[in-house]
């Protein structure tokens, strides 16, 4: 887990210090390294910030959004409400965290939690920039979430589980995190059946969102297993040959 682990910290350092220098992004899709995964064959965008069809003004919230690595936007189904806590893990350049805390404005409160202090001082820029004062932004591991029991409202995630390691311990997190009745709405990536063992075992790949994907019944049983019920999981475009985007949702019982 460990090697996997700094690996990924070690590309999306990458990424972020390309995003602070230039304005680019694109888990996928953007900055250093990235360039080639964030359309397919066709040209179509498959990860970044041309996912976000919906206009995103005001400085800094456009600029974390412009440096998207996501294969989604978890923001558009996660049905946020005003007064809610939200948590986004690996939040990155705090695209997502920064609509968020507008949409739980009045009362409520986004934090972000990236293990990348590259990222994280971006997101700190780019909160500073967007005038959004709801947020708070969090250095750690999706396995070990520095918050207490059942102190937020939602989770929220854009294609950064299937980069962990250990999905079962991130989920089991999630959960704990949760309030009863809280909700899980994650953007992720996930494998097909037939995933092959030679794109499983690529680093390259796991670091690009695909080799470390589950499958859509893999992901559900997790889900169940850490105590959510309600799951939903809702394909939503083709990212590679071997897996798909996709929308997961989940209920903790209240």
């Amino acid at each position: 887990m460990t090697d996997i682990r700094e690996t990924v910290r070690d590309r999306y350092a990458a990424a972020a210090r390309a995003a602070a220098d230039v304005a680019q992004g694109g888990c996928c899709g953007g900055g250093t390294g990235f360039a080639e995964l964030s359309q397919d064959a066709k040209g179509r965008p498959v990860f970044g910030k041309e996912l976000y069809v919906e206009p995103v003004d005001g400085d800094g919230t456009s600029e974390a959004i412009e440096a998207s690595l996501g294969c989604g936007v978890p923001t558009a189904v996660a049905d946020l409400h005003p007064g809610e806590v939200v948590l986004d893990l690996g939040s990155g350049a705090g695209g997502d965290v920064l609509i968020s805390a507008r949409r739980v404005a009045p009362g409520g409160r986004a934090i972000g939690l990236d293990m990348t202090p590259e990222m994280l001082d971006l997101a700190r820029r780019n909160a500073e920039a967007a005038g959004v004062d709801n947020v708070e932004f969090l250095q750690g591991y999706l396995e070990e979430v520095p918050l207490p029991d059942a102190s937020v409202d939602v989770v929220i995630s854009n294609c950064v589980i299937n980069l962990a390691a250990d999905k079962s311990v991130v989920l089991a997190e999630a959960a704990r995190v949760l309030r009863p009745g809280g909700r899980f709405a994650v953007s992720d990536v996930v494998a097909d059946e037939d995933m092959d063992e030679a794109t499983r075992a690529d680093m390259a790949q796991w670091t690009g969102c695909i080799a470390g994907a589950l499958t859509q019944a893999d992901f559900r049983s997790a889900l169940l297993g850490a105590g959510f019920t309600d799951v939903e999981i809702t394909p939503t475009h083709r990212v590679h040959s071997h897996a798909s985007a996709a929308i997961i949702r989940a209920t903790l019982p209240g």
